[in-house]
């Protein structure tokens, strides 16, 4: 099982990558009061970690809460 995870895991960071290096165009992002240009990829990849470290966290979290209350099995 470690292993087909670390096989999906690597296909989908070079599909990652690849969408990455292909869209390499500046754009201008406008995030509350500030406007940003900066290259499509940089926006990407930020876009990526910031998506990635969400779900460890979130992750994190629930794995804490069902370690606290694991659900009682109705057998």
């Amino acid at each position: 099982m470690t292993k087909s995870r670390l096989v999906i895991a690597a296909v989908l960071a070079l599909l990652a990558s690849v969408v990455i290096l292909q869209n390499t165009g500046t754009v201008e992002t406008r995030f509350l009061f500030l406007t940003i240009s900066l290259p499509q990829a940089v926006l990407l990849l930020t876009t990526l970690l910031i998506g990635f470290a969400l779900g460890v966290i979130v992750t994190m979290i629930y794995g804490k809460q069902r370690k606290r209350n694991p659900r009682k099995s109705s057998s």
